[in-house]
């Protein structure tokens, strides 16, 4: 079964993206793909998961009520076996997250590079990908008019990481 929704956000339509990007993160971090990619020119450390009530305590090991950044996730993540290769344009804006994103995670499966050219923007798992304009910063979240898909499907996500993989190399 194939499930696709695309969901167009921006200021003057008045929706965002962070529900279905928590939903995806928070379905992972029960159930760790085998291999997620990240690829987005430009990613900040954006908030994705809001804990300040606790409504995710039961996908967290040690929950706290915060807000959960885009590399906590992530590493979190890489601590739970889950392999992670990440593509951005090597450009200072990505650094922060970058380097947290190291510090953090799971070195043995973390991949992270760096391509002058990518710009693509895709977040995918071993069953789905979210793909469209968005960046993973917050002016992509929060305030650009932006297309995404989101799309359940193990062949297209299957197809995305193959695609990847022969594109940017990673974890044999």
């Amino acid at each position: 079964m194939i499930f696709e929704r695309v969901v167009r956000t921006g200021r003057a339509i008045g929706l965002r993206i962070d529900a279905v990007l928590a939903t995806v993160l928070a379905a992972e971090l029960v159930a760790p793909s085998s291999h997620l990619w990240l690829v987005s020119p430009w990613i900040s450390d954006v908030p994705v998961l809001d804990n300040t009530s606790g409504s995710f305590d039961s996908v967290f090991v040690d929950p706290s009520n915060r807000m959960y950044t885009l590399s906590e996730v992530l590493a979190l993540l890489t601590n739970n076996d889950a392999r992670l290769s990440v593509v951005a344009r090597p450009d200072p804006h990505n650094n922060p997250f970058l380097e947290r994103l190291r510090r953090s995670a799971n070195g043995a499966n973390l991949q992270i590079q760096e391509h002058g050219d990518v710009h693509e923007k895709t977040l995918c798992g071993d069953e789905w990908l979210l793909t469209g304009s968005m960046n993973m910063t917050l002016r992509g979240m929060q305030i650009n008019d932006e297309a995404m898909t989101y799309k359940v499907s193990t062949e297209a996500a299957a197809a995305a990481r193959l695609d990847f993989r022969h594109r940017f190399g990673g974890f044999a």
